[in-house]
């Protein structure tokens, strides 16, 4: 902790130019482990459209992005500021790639407004059944369309999370007050929380994808169920969480 500490203090007191460079490289070799863990656990989402590789690269530029805005003196921990910008560097450029086709962006809606329409008839979260009575589609065309559009809906989810937890993706978010910090804190609890509502599976789902970085189909085979089931689930537990937000 102490060599940290000095190694951040020299950082910010360096004025010589190529020595505050050769310090930066120092950083960049001691937490590109932490680029290699988001990197790797995102790849898991995105493997059949872009490369390893290329999050690396995009980790990297936003690890090079925390180091040049941290402020050590701001009460936060810089694994906890680095892995933000580090995970919004990759997410921000995979959205700019813009590789997803026109045709799942559109079935995603189709799914979205047929869940949101029983939802609102019955007044709880749609079956995969009654989606498929709904839409005119046998069941497991349904469950293939929840397949083919879990990436998209990755990206939707990545929103949906960042929005709710105000977590601000540019200069001004290490910019924050006491009182900012608390609210971020409380909203961390508020996951947390909203985490511990989900019954038992959605649960381990949820852990197994978000913090150890588990595919739908490596999932499946833990719990011995399909990868679309592992969807059905996690799209689920996703639709309590929002909601839970919202209110």
């Amino acid at each position: 902790m102490t060599r940290q500490i000095d190694m951040w203090e020299r950082f910010s007191q360096e004025e010589d130019l190529e020595k505050k460079k050769e310090i930066k490289k120092v950083i960049i070799e001691e937490y590109i482990n932490l680029v290699k863990i988001i990197a790797g656990k995102l790849y898991n989402y995105y493997a059949s459209n872009i490369e390893y590789d290329d999050l690396m690269s995009y980790g990297v530029i936003g690890l090079i992005d925390a180091i040049d805005k941290y402020d050590p003196t701001k009460n936060i921990k810089f694994e906890t500021y680095a892995s933000i910008r580090i995970r919004g560097s990759i997410i921000d450029q995979i959205r700019n790639l813009d590789w997803i086709p026109r045709s799942i962006r559109q079935k995603s809606k189709i799914l979205k407004d047929a869940n949101e329409a029983l939802e609102s008839k019955y007044g709880r979260e749609a079956s995969y059944q009654e989606i498929a009575k709904y839409l005119g589609k046998s069941e497991q065309e349904v469950l293939t369309l929840i397949e083919e559009t879990s990436v998209y809906n990755v990206l939707s989810i990545e929103d949906d999370f960042n929005e709710s937890f105000k977590i601000q993706l540019k200069d001004e978010s290490l910019e924050s007050s006491p009182e900012d910090l608390t609210v971020y804190n409380d909203t961390v609890k508020e996951l947390e929380r909203t985490i511990s509502e989900l019954n038992e599976r959605e649960q381990l789902i949820i852990n197994l994808y978000y913090y150890e970085g588990l595919t739908y189909k490596e999932i499946g085979e833990i719990l011995n169920i399909s990868e679309s089931r592992v969807s059905q689930i996690h799209s689920k537990a996703i639709s309590k969480m929002r909601k839970q937000f919202q209110h």
